[in-house]
């Protein structure tokens, strides 16, 4: 079995799968922690820009759609999401048309599973990402997704707030969407100092003291809470933090 190892990046994993394509044992992968059998052979693959194109050109000639949900599976936290994407490819090439719909393949259930975790993720963060103003009046939301959505959750955020400086920063993977009020830029961000001004802790203790007065001791309702939203993402709320 050969493992091809991609540096993580969208291109990489096309170049990919253009070289393993014909490898039916072959496995794409970025993790560098992947346990390997004896007789297993490891291919380090540089990214080619025509070989990505080529294979992109490919896919969209039978849907061109795919190059989203590829998108977005990639950044997923799974482990083996590069090994769905090439199978989800795979099938739209022997078809030569889109699968996404026939949810009877076990490569189209694992690539719809993967993307809507993707999406209900970003979907969860959209309502439950929580900002902080700084000394300066820039809203800073510091944040720990389990998956690569920053650059997708920023955009909700530009439209919301308008002409509101605001940074999201996810401290896992080091990278922040800083916006101006004009536009959206993603930089590596390894940390950052933030200065509260003068009014948020103020703000923080208004709205904990809130949801204090609106939860009923009597009637606790923790594992509704969870289901609404899980305890990995607790210690980013004023209302939780000391809890």
């Amino acid at each position: 079995m050969t493992f091809y190892l991609t540096d993580g990046s969208e291109d990489c994993f096309y170049t990919a799968v253009f070289d393993c394509y014909a490898d039916k044992q072959g496995v794409i992968t970025s993790r560098r922690d992947v346990q390997l059998a004896l007789d297993s052979e490891v291919k380090e693959v540089a990214t080619d820009d025509n070989k990505a194109t080529r294979v992109k050109k490919k896919i969209a000639e039978y849907d061109s759609a795919a190059l989203g949900d590829i998108t977005l599976a990639l950044r997923s936290c799974d482990g083996n999401k590069e090994q769905v994407a090439l199978e989800y490819i795979r099938q739209i090439i022997k078809r030569r048309r889109p699968v996404r719909t026939m949810t009877n393949l076990p490569d189209v259930m694992e690539m719809e599973d993967i993307c809507s975790r993707v999406t209900g993720e970003l979907h969860k963060l959209k309502g439950f990402l929580r900002f902080m103003e700084n000394d300066k009046g820039v809203l800073y939301a510091p944040y720990s997704p389990d998956n690569d959505i920053t650059d997708l959750l920023a955009p909700h955020f530009a439209e919301r707030l308008k002409n509101q400086k605001f940074v999201i920063h996810d401290i896992k993977r080091k990278i922040a969407a800083l916006y101006d009020g004009n536009e959206i830029i993603i930089c590596f961000a390894d940390g950052a100092d933030v200065y509260l001004s003068e009014y948020e802790q103020e703000f923080e203790e208004l709205w904990k003291l809130y949801y204090k007065s609106v939860n009923i001791k009597e009637r606790p309702h923790e594992k509704q809470m969870k289901g609404y939203m899980p305890v990995r993402y607790w210690k980013f709320l004023p209302e939780k933090r000391d809890n």
